[in-house]
């Protein structure tokens, strides 16, 4: 079979020559997540991934994840945060507290107090219960405990308030990458058909955009959406921290009678082999899990921790790759 391996480069994978091994392995694609990059910091990456592909005559995609409508963390120091413990919520783009949550995004706080309360962070690794909210301030307690840092993806378990559209940073992004020929952009917390017909709009024709599908309402309009985009992405970690574990596995599965009709690629993203973010090979389940995602009709995979801050990056590529012709 021939598909896809995105591999994301971060800490773990930042040196040019681990990139030569990583697409002998079988990386097809690179992966750069900008919403943990300053402008500068993303253009000195394109711009060593360029010198090497001049160098080795071989040019691949590069995947920049834009922020989209997703809302994040700012900065704030890392910390494992435990059952019980107040956080406060602050309406600000950085914090030196790691109690104190800085959330740069205003509707949040319009959206969390129409909410059912739960508020979770960083892919579902860490929930907290609101218990006073007004326009720029949450007062919340740690209901699951669990590891939080800068920049980390902030949701609500029930609210559909959201401002649709590309930040500040996302458009000056795009403005000074687009003169890298290799550069495709991912747009994260696609709501629906419209919001992804309005990005097209916007970026224009000529631009490669996929689509990340996180939201239930966005996989359900999943056809549609694939009218605007070049390629799809079933993103399971955000999905998973909106609707929950059991929702999350009925979507996915409910969805695979969507692949048929959808004629761009989908890909499947999120922990795809996360046991090799700390083990040199895969699970058996996660082996049989990448060959039952293929036989479904899904056109690749996304290797997000297990090759950006992962002890094996290229052994994660190498597994992925493991069905390939």
């Amino acid at each position: 079979m021939n598909y896809d391996i995105i591999a994301t480069l971060g800490p773990g994978s930042s040196e040019p020559a681990l990139w030569e091994d990583m697409l002998a392995a079988g990386a097809t694609a690179f992966r750069l997540n900008t919403s943990h990059l300053t402008l500068p910091q993303t253009l000195a990456w394109l711009e060593k991934l360029e010198k090497l592909f001049q160098a080795t005559g071989r040019t691949i995609p590069v995947v920049l994840d834009l922020q989209g409508s997703k809302w994040r963390l700012g900065k704030l120091p890392a910390a494992d945060l435990k059952s019980g413990q107040q956080i406060e919520l602050r309406q600000a783009a950085s914090s030196d507290q790691s109690a104190i949550f800085p959330v740069p995004h205003k509707d949040f706080f319009l959206a969390a107090a129409a909410s059912n309360g739960e508020i979770i962070l960083n892919d579902a690794k860490l929930r907290l219960q609101i218990e006073s909210v007004n326009e720029e301030n949450i007062t919340a307690r740690v209901t699951q405990a669990g590891p939080i840092a800068a920049n980390k993806g902030i949701t609500l378990a029930a609210s559909d308030y959201r401002h649709e559209g590309l930040s500040q940073k996302d458009a000056a992004i795009f403005e000074q990458t687009r003169s890298f020929g290799f550069v495709r952009y991912a747009i994260s917390y696609i709501k629906d058909a419209a919001e992804m017909t309005a990005y097209r709009s916007q970026l224009g024709s000529t631009a490669y955009l996929i689509a990340k599908l996180e939201r239930r309402q966005a996989m359900q309009e999943a056809v549609e959406i694939a009218a605007s985009a070049d390629e799809l992405w079933v993103c399971r970690g955000d999905l998973g921290a909106e609707v929950g574990l059991k929702a999350l596995a009925e979507i996915v599965l409910d969805f695979a009678a969507f692949l048929p009709r959808i004629k761009v690629p989908v890909i499947m993203a999120g922990q795809v082999l996360e046991h090799m973010t700390r083990q040199p090979a895969p699970t058996r389940s996660e082996v049989c899990y990448l060959y039952e995602t293929l036989q479904r009709g899904y056109q690749g995979f996304v290797l997000s921790d297990e090759a950006a801050i992962g002890l094996y990056p290229i052994e994660s590529c190498a597994a992925a790759a493991l069905f390939r012709n």
